[in-house]
């Protein structure tokens, strides 16, 4: 058994080679081209300590807004950069070692670390539930607005009156850091990064472990899970609580696998599901993974569905002990459509807003949304029936694509898409053995999500024409090392 010297040393050695590595330092400076983008009017809100030191440093005008714009997205660029460039088929084709993909990220994501949350303001939603908790209020019957003052101004304008659609572990660990915080507002946004670096560490952990016993190469799914752009802008950046809440659901599938116990696996997912709800749907897949059901007769299909129902039901009296004991309660039934009140693009919602558009031009529909709803509401069908037929197709033979799978697809099929949605299913995409076709549209979809991000938050700062520029430069980046490549058929 190695001791800790060992371990050290090769730690050390792996973090040496990673540093050895030109792409990775690509990576570094995109990383870090983001963070000091992210010092910008787009990304900080008008509460942010960090203003005071932009106005004393007299760079808080029209320079900022330009640095920023032209920062974040060259860094986004890098990024990517970086990332087609330490595809694991593409280094054994230049006959370089692999890399430990945990080095890579430690060293990428660094910068990070260090700046505000980014992208996103989600993690400043986290602080101010925590506060109201502080204060005897529960974020399920009330939004951050009901306390004015720094936690509150915090918070992104269309979430202040809106109440928390998480789980309650995810609203206690947020109390938890605002205490830790000493109460400071700024600091316990930043500290939300915690639980979320915990969550990355359980996905780097359990990836390639799960990736093993599939037959799949580790170094591939690391790769296209860990090493993940969006992973590291908004896990690391962005301070999501979906970085926990999938790298606990890995964990119960892991140690299903592990420990061949699915029951015990499912009591992990309920954790998961306490931090985000759609973590339950990996429950009824467990059972599975230990005894396929192959056959429709009454009998296995009969014990087929016992057990994934025992096991759904397990997680769910974990997600109810966890509700009682923090004394939070099923609140967040009434905040289930929250996250679908603003526009992104989601592909319904973006076929409702063509349709919209010429029906309000010819002045049939008063409210000016109603389009909009339809297909939103077109798109959850979808979803659910997709969600159907993957079980119908998948979950009996091959669970984890299922899950996979069905995530994706409800990630695009929702009212509201984000990029941080599509790691809940894409972390288990590589052990699917995907086509090269599929996995080349999901790498299109990762640039197309965080090109619209950081598009989204560029254009906040007044730079249409530079923002149009630079993504231009990130299309060609991307059309240079994916797009213009012939299809591969043995992976990543």
């Amino acid at each position: 058994m190695p001791t800790l010297g060992d371990l050290t040393r090769r730690a050390l050695a792996d973090l040496k080679q990673a540093a050895s590595t030109r792409a990775v330092w690509f990576g570094f400076l995109g990383s870090l081209g983001i963070l000091m983008g992210s010092l910008s009017p787009a990304y900080l809100p008008q509460a942010s300590p960090i203003w005071d030191v932009l106005r004393a440093w007299r760079i808080d005008g029209p320079t900022t807004r330009w640095f920023g714009t032209i920062s974040t997205l060259l860094g986004l660029m890098l990024l990517l950069e970086a990332w087609f460039r330490l595809r694991p088929a593409r280094r054994r084709a230049a006959g370089k070692p692999q890399l430990r993909h945990w080095a890579v990220l430690a060293i990428v994501a660094a910068p990070m670390l260090v700046g505000p949350p980014i992208f996103s303001h989600d993690a400043y939603s986290y602080a101010a539930h925590g506060w109201l908790i502080h204060n005897n209020l529960s974020p399920y019957a009330v939004g951050p607005g009901i306390l004015p003052g720094y936690y509150a101004d915090q918070v992104a304008w269309v979430w202040r009156e809106t109440t928390a659609p998480y789980g309650p572990l995810s609203l206690w660990l947020s109390h938890a850091l605002v205490q830790l915080a000493g109460f400071d507002p700024y600091l316990s946004a930043v500290l939300m990064r915690i639980p979320a670096l915990v969550g990355v560490v359980l996905i780097g952990f359990t990836v390639p472990r799960i990736a093993k016993r599939f037959g799949v190469d580790p170094a591939a799914a690391s790769w296209f899970a860990v090493l993940n752009p969006i992973l590291v802008i908004d896990f690391v950046g962005g301070a999501h609580n979906d970085s926990q809440m999938t790298g606990l659901m890995l964990l119960g599938i892991w140690v299903t696998l592990k420990w061949r116990s699915w029951w015990l696996g499912a009591l992990i997912v309920g954790l998961a599901a306490a931090i985000k709800q759609p973590a339950f749907l990996a429950a009824v897949a467990l059972p599975f993974l230990i005894r396929p059901w192959t056959s429709w007769r009454v009998r296995p299909t009969a014990w087929a569905v016992l057990r994934a129902t025992t096991s759904l039901a397990l997680a769910v009296a974990v997600f109810a002990l966890i509700s009682w004991t923090t004394g939070l309660g099923f609140g967040w039934i009434n905040a289930i459509n929250v996250p679908g009140m603003v526009d992104t693009v989601s592909p319904f919602t973006v076929v409702g807003f063509m349709v919209q558009y010429p029906v309000n031009w010819l002045g049939l529909d008063p409210t000016g949304r109603s389009v909009i709803t339809f297909f939103r509401g077109v798109g959850a069908v979808v979803g659910a029936l997709g969600i159907v037929y993957f079980a119908w197709r998948h979950l009996g033979k091959r669970p984890l694509h299922f899950v996979s799978y069905s995530f994706l697809w409800f990630a695009f099929c929702a009212p509201a898409i984000h990029s941080w949605y599509l790691l809940w299913g894409a972390v288990l995409l590589p052990v699917t053995r995907p086509s090269s076709r599929l996995l080349r549209w999901a790498i299109i979809a990762t640039v197309i999500l965080l090109g619209f991000n950081a598009m989204n938050f560029g254009i906040r700062n007044g730079m249409w024409m530079m923002v149009l520029i630079l993504f231009g430069a990130i299309y060609w980046a991307m059309h240079t090392h994916e797009l213009s490549q012939p299809m591969e058929e043995s992976g990543p």
